[in-house]
């Protein structure tokens, strides 16, 4: 949907995982095999992880400054499911956060929400403010104030709404 760069390291799991439907069309990757199989997940877990998706949807618009897009179990309820495992390295005192199942797409995404709060990309990791799109996205512009996916696409559609509704 969009031209930007994916998000840095195990954000770019969220992106993937939000980025599974297309609003516009309605088209959802989980539906299919492959789009199945580049999340990792059996058939059986899609609905968990729809539901995953879509309170990983809401917290990007409120990332972005939006209310949710629909009612939805909160994020923190998901993630509170999710096994970590945390590893102190003896030697040198270094930290590792990892799944404690590293095939569970809820452990996963906890361990790249967790690892991004560290790095403070958490909150760059935004969806698209227009209606019809909520895609996910990281936001590089320098003051984080970035609104659409794509200017191209969806900033030039609310910049023509604007212009037009004047």
């Amino acid at each position: 949907m969009n031209a930007r760069s994916p998000a840095p390291g195990a954000l770019e799991l969220v992106q993937s995982l939000v980025n599974t439907l297309d609003l516009e069309s309605g088209a959802d990757a989980l539906d299919t095999a492959d789009g199945r199989a580049r999340l990792g997940l059996a058939e059986e877990e899609v609905p968990a992880a729809r539901e995953l998706r879509e309170s990983l949807r809401a917290t990007l618009l409120a990332h972005a400054g939006h209310l949710p897009h629909r009612d939805v179990t909160p994020l923190t309820e998901l993630l509170s499911r999710a096994a970590l495992h945390l590893s102190v390295d003896p030697a040198d005192g270094s930290a590792v956060l990892t799944a404690a199942n590293p095939r569970a797409l809820t452990s996963r995404i906890a361990t790249a929400v967790a690892e991004s709060l560290v790095a403070g990309t958490w909150p760059r990791l935004k969806a698209c403010e227009a209606a019809d799109c909520h895609w996910a996205y990281y936001d590089r512009s320098p003051a984080g104030r970035g609104r659409w996916c794509s200017m191209q696409v969806c900033g030039a559609r609310a910049k023509m709404r604007r212009y037009r509704a004047k």
